[in-house]
C-alpha cells in the first residue's frame, strides 16, 4: 500500500505510539484516581505538544507524494478535525459514565481501556477504507454523500441527540445474557465471587465506549479521508487525538456546557469535507455512466491549506460565539441549548 512512510517509518511510529499509550495505561492501572486539573494539564500538553512535533517532523522530514502532495499540512488538518469531533463524542462519553454511575476515580482507566479498543478498530476501519479508495475511485462519492446526510442530521438535530442515548445492541445483548455482578471491584473487569468468575460494571462500561467510538468512526474516517488519503496520516492523526481523549474529558468537561453551538460547526465542517470528497470524486471520475467516465473538468480539488483554513476558522469562530453567546445564557438557558450535562460531576 502507497503511504509517505517506509515500512520502517511505520512500524518505529506504531512501536513509539503505542507505547507511550501502554505506559499511560500502566501507570493508570497501578493507581487509580481522580485526576486534577493540574495533572491532566500537563499530561494533555504533553500529547498536544507531540502531535505538533509530529507535524513539523513531516514538514522537515517526508517527501511530498502521489496521495500526500503536502503531508505537514494535511496531518495538521485531519488531527484538528478529529481532535474536535472527539470533543462532541465528550458528550456522549459524559452521559455513559453517568448512567452506569462509574466511580470518579475509576473513569480515567476506563476511558482509558476503552480509548485502546478505538483504537484497534479504527486502525481496522483505516486499512479497509485505503484498499477501498485504491481499488475503486468512486468510493469517495459515498464517502461524500454520506459526510454531507451526516452534516444535514447533526445541524437538524443540534446537541439533542447527546441526550437521548441509547445502549446498542451489543451492549444489551451482553446484559443479559454474560454472568455479571453489579458491584465494583475496582477496575477489574472480572471478578471471582463464591466460586465463580463474573464480569463488572467496569467490563460493560468499557464495551460501551469501546463500540460507541466504533461508531463515531463511521464519519470521522470517511472524513479524514477527505483531507489525506495517506493511511499513515490517517492513522497517526487518529491516534493523536485519541491520546489526548482521556485528558479533555476531565479538563474541559466544566466548558462542553458552554459550547452551544459546537454541533453546528461540526455540521459545518462534516459538510465542506463531503463537498470536498464529491468535487475530488468528479475531478477523477471513472464511471462510466458520468461524463462518459471522464473527469468532469468544472470540478476544481479544493487544495489542502483551504481546507486547513476552514477547519482553523470554523472551529476558532463556533467557541467563541459560544462562549460568547453561553455568558449571556442561564443555566437553564444553556441546559435547553446544549442539553442536561451538569449532573456528570455529581456522579
Amino acid at each position: 500500500m502507497d503511504s509517505v512512510a517506509s515500512p520502517t517509518v511505520w512500524a518505529v511510529t506504531v512501536v513509539l505510539l503505542l507505547g507511550v499509550l501502554a505506559v499511560d495505561l500502566l501507570v493508570i492501572a497501578r493507581r487509580p484516581h481522580e485526576p486534577t486539573i493540574r495533572e491532566v494539564s500537563r499530561h494533555l500538553a504533553v500529547f498536544v505538544g507531540l502531535a505538533v512535533l509530529f507535524g513539523i517532523g513531516l514538514a522537515i522530514f517526508a517527501s511530498p507524494h502521489e496521495l500526500s502532495p503536502n503531508p505537514s499540512a494535511e496531518f495538521f488538518a485531519g488531527w484538528l478535525t478529529e481532535y474536535s469531533l472527539s470533543v462532541d463524542n465528550l458528550f456522549i462519553f459524559i452521559i455513559i459514565m453517568a448512567n452506569f454511575r462509574v466511580p470518579r476515580e475509576f473513569q480515567q482507566t476506563a476511558l482509558m481501556i476503552g480509548i485502546v479498543l478505538a483504537l484497534v478498530m479504527r486502525a481496522i476501519f483505516i486499512f479497509v477504507g485505503a484498499a477501498a479508495i485504491n481499488e475503486f475511485s468512486w468510493v469517495f462519492y459515498l464517502f461524500g454523500l454520506f459526510l454531507v446526510y451526516t452534516a444535514i442530521k447533526l445541524a437538524k438535530e443540534g446537541a439533542e441527540d447527546e441526550d437521548e442515548y441509547e445502549e446498542n445492541k451489543l451492549v444489551q445483548w451482553a446484559e443479559r445474557r454474560l454472568p455479571a455482578t453489579s458491584e465494583w471491584r475496582g477496575t477489574s473487569l472480572l471478578a471471582r465471587i463464591d466460586g465463580s468468575r463474573l464480569l463488572t460494571p467496569m467490563f460493560f462500561v468499557v464495551l460501551t465506549l469501546g463500540t460507541t467510538d466504533l461508531l463515531f468512526a463511521l464519519d470521522s474516517i470517511p472524513a479524514i479521508y477527505g483531507l489525506t488519503k495517506d493511511p499513515y496520516i490517517v492513522f497517526t492523526a487518529n491516534l493523536f487525538a485519541l491520546m489526548g481523549l482521556r485528558q479533555l474529558y476531565f479538563l474541559i468537561g466544566g466548558l462542553l456546557e458552554r459550547l452551544i453551538y459546537l454541533s453546528y460547526g461540526l455540521a459545518f465542517l462534516l459538510g465542506f469535507i463531503g463537498v470536498k470528497l464529491i468535487l475530488h470524486a468528479l475531478h477523477e471520475n471513472e464511471l462510466p455512466f458520468l461524463n462518459g467516465g471522464h473527469h468532469v473538468e468544472w470540478a476544481p480539488d479544493i487544495p489542502i491549506w483551504l481546507s486547513l483554513v476552514v477547519i482553523i476558522g470554523t472551529l476558532t469562530v463556533t467557541t467563541v460565539v459560544s462562549l460568547l453567546a453561553s455568558r449571556r445564557m442561564s443555566i437553564a438557558e444553556r441546559d435547553a441549548a446544549t442539553g442536561p450535562r451538569r449532573d456528570w460531576e455529581n456522579d
